[in-house]
């Protein structure tokens, strides 16, 4: 078995490839080199390390869970001199019962249990046995009551237990279980008949020839064996003969070059940070690692925050890069959007690379995303002109552009058999009148009078007040730029890439020309999210996770794109949006746009009216509010207030009794003041929604952990 179909992608080698509604090209025959490792105790013990459920957002690699509820804990200075003081109160009663000053009452049990016949020995070895015996037993007595008192158990457990144990915990953490359950040995394969398949892969991570995404893409294919999409003839024949090479990503790749977060492809995390020792946290978070998986990113996340709060470097990147591990494993297709030079991974770390206005790019973009059906080229179009033209919650000029370019899509493609390149689009839209001539002939040629009926429907509406056929012609003109001359070609001489794809696992970047065409950059960011919305829509095979990654998605918020991140989870597929103000965003898409992200993010820095619409989308809870009161004692004797007197002296201040009030209340969870001064620098407040419909509540994060 070379691989099974969710593993082909189309367009996404290294080397120049046919377009990508092309015949798959074949699997490269040879893999690259992948160096042992030095032993296998680096990959066994990161296969039999733990990883327990828990709740969502929690890093489960090697996790130790805690109580949900936080337990009542006596303060360390009160413990500790409460215990001390047990101490001194336990030696000073032995000192008297020792000394005699009590009498001998406390001999009396002594007397009265032990026979006269052993207290009267000849021996006095035995006498001074038995009696120190006695000795000892009260003393013991005497230590476990003013050690309960005193509570010694807890001051163990809290300061010396920890200490003590901390090295042989680990050493169990690492400890393989037993054999019947040891994952190395793949019972899961064995108890399904395949036990050759799991002895070649228990010699093979045995051996140190393995690593953790053959681990993650092998269980993949087990997983096509389970569902029935090819057979377990296939499966065995690829493991046998190619060990834990077998069904290889497309490009031949095992691993990403210089990996800059931690990853776990076992449970599909990789870890953003570490959730902060706070008590706004829940006490079931604090201290405990940050981990994102597809479960997560499946409702979309959007992540606000200035320039230089590390939106890019502690996000995206490690986001971006856990999703190509994923595809190299066969379980996901990534499109991360970003400016030229924003650190987004090396090139070698992904399947397609396309540099829009880099000459040197070997890849295109395919400006109608590679469908032939007009009226959906010319939906998608017109959302990356006008849709962020259009008025929230209406698209009125969304709906009128996309009837316009379908009134000119539609035949030229009769006519010519392609959609029109740039220039040709604008000149169309212009209403130059030798191509329209051509196009008016050549169906007349053809006879296609339904054609010809669209034709003279957009001529009269030329010139009308209303027609948008002038502003699709200034918005298109922002890419027919001599910078762009070698892209967005439609007669078959480039390669251009489509989202139709996304059936497969690929791995694409695209770089934006930010400098000198940042209104280019943002239009082209809107058609990739529309193209992609579209394409994710009508893929055959939703077990492939698809997930669209966009760097600064400034000008990308439209009202339709806020409606396409809605339906995305029902796709098993997802967004990354970052964003420096919800100010690019406008005042009527912004608690949509919040209430579609099932994860947001507020990094430091935020501003209190950004922090305002977080504040509101997080809601409130009651919590538990105590008012203390102090109130002076007035004296009424005269020993009293000589006694009141003296202790104003000692402590300096005046004798008072405290009142406390205990009442249920309703606060923000986060206030806009809070997330706008109280979030530390490369800390960020994040809230977390599974695909199944788990909370995480709002936690402070640290990015840097």
């Amino acid at each position: 078995m070379d691989s099974d179909g969710t593993r082909d992608a189309r367009g996404t080698h290294a080397n120049p490839v046919p377009r990508a509604r092309s015949v798959v090209p074949p699997r490269p025959t040879d893999a690259p080199a992948v160096p042992p490792l030095p032993d296998s105790s680096a990959f066994l013990t990161w296969l039999r390390t733990a990883r327990p459920e828990t709740l969502p957002g929690v890093w489960r690699f090697g996790h130790q869970p805690r109580p949900e509820v936080e337990p009542e804990l006596i303060p360390a200075r009160q413990l500790i001199s409460g215990a001390l003081i047990a101490f001194l109160v336990g030696w000073l009663v032995w000192s008297l019962l020792q000394n005699g000053y009590v009498g001998a009452w406390w001999l009396l049990p002594f007397k009265l249990l032990i026979p006269d016949s052993w207290r009267g020995s000849g021996s006095d070895v035995g006498n001074y046995l038995v009696y120190e015996g006695y000795e000892l037993l009260v003393a013991l007595t005497i230590m476990i009551v003013v050690g309960r008192l005193g509570r010694w158990g807890e001051v163990w457990r809290r300061f010396v237990l920890p200490h003590l144990r901390r090295k042989p915990q680990q050493q169990r953490q690492q400890a393989a279980p037993a054999p019947a359950e040891d994952p190395a040995e793949y019972p899961h394969l064995r108890a399904a008949g395949a036990v050759d398949v799991a002895e070649r892969l228990a010699a093979e991570a045995r051996a140190g020839l393995m690593k953790d995404v053959d681990h993650a893409r092998i269980g993949r294919a087990w997983q096509g064996v389970r569902s029935g999409r090819f057979s377990l003839a296939a499966f065995s024949g690829a493991v046998l003969t190619e060990g834990s090479a077998a069904c290889l990503h497309p490009s031949g790749a095992r691993d990403l070059p210089g990996r800059v977060a931690r990853h776990d492809l076992v449970t599909g995390q990789v870890r953003l940070g570490t959730t902060a020792d706070d008590a706004r946290n829940p006490y079931a978070y604090r201290g405990t690692g940050l981990g994102v998986g597809p479960e997560l990113l499946g409702t979309s996340l959007l992540a606000v925050g200035p320039a230089g709060s590390g939106k890019t470097g502690t996000v995206v990147r490690p986001l971006a890069e856990s999703l190509c591990l994923h595809a190299l494993a066969g379980r996901a297709a990534v499109v991360v959007v970003g400016a030229a030079g924003a650190g987004l991974g090396p090139a070698d770390g992904y399947d397609v690379v396309v540099q829009i206005g880099n000459p040197e790019s070997v890849y295109d973009l395919d400006l109608y995303g590679g469908t032939a059906d007009p009226d959906e080229a010319a939906a998608v179009l017109a959302e990356a002109l006008v849709g962020d033209l259009a008025e929230p919650h209406q698209g009125g000029d969304t709906r009128r552009s996309t009837t316009v370019l379908a009134q000119l899509l539609g035949p030229f493609r009769a006519v010519h058999g392609r959609f029109p390149s740039v220039p040709e689009l604008r000149q169309l839209l212009d209403g130059t009148a030798g191509p329209l001539a051509v196009l008016r002939k050549g169906l007349e040629d053809s006879g296609q009078e339904s054609l010809l009926r669209e034709l003279d429907a957009r001529e009269r509406q030329m010139g009308n007040p209303g027609d948008v056929g002038g502003i699709l012609a200034d918005r298109i003109a922002l890419l027919d730029r001599p910078a762009f001359a070698g892209f967005f070609d439609t007669s078959g001489q480039s390669r251009p890439f489509s989202l139709k794809a996304l059936d497969h696992p690929v791995r694409v970047r695209i770089d934006l020309p930010q400098r000198g065409h940042a209104d280019a950059s943002r239009m082209l960011a809107r058609l990739v999210l529309a193209q992609f919305s579209a394409s994710v829509a009508v893929r055959e095979d939703r077990s492939l996770f698809a997930c669209l990654v966009i760097d600064d998605a400034t000008g990308v918020v439209t009202p339709e794109a806020v409606r396409a991140v809605q339906r995305l989870r029902s796709g098993n597929a997802g967004v990354v949006l970052t964003l420096r103000t919800l100010d690019d965003v406008p005042r009527p898409l912004r608690g949509p746009l919040l209430g579609a992200a099932g994860c947001r993010m507020a990094l430091a820095g935020l501003t209190p009216w950004d922090g305002q619409d977080f504040a509101e989308v997080w809601g409130k809870e009651w919590i538990e509010a105590r008012d203390v009161t102090d109130r002076q004692i007035i004296a009424e004797t005269p020993a009293g207030k000589v006694l009141h007197a003296v202790r104003r002296v000692i402590t300096g201040k005046a004798p008072t009794a405290r009142a406390v009030t205990v009442r249920q209340v309703e606060r923000e969870r986060w206030s806009a003041s809070e997330l706008a001064h109280g979030v530390p620098a490369g800390h960020a407040v994040l809230s977390l929604t599974s695909v199944q419909g788990e909370h995480a509540p709002p936690l402070l994060v640290d990015l840097r952990g």
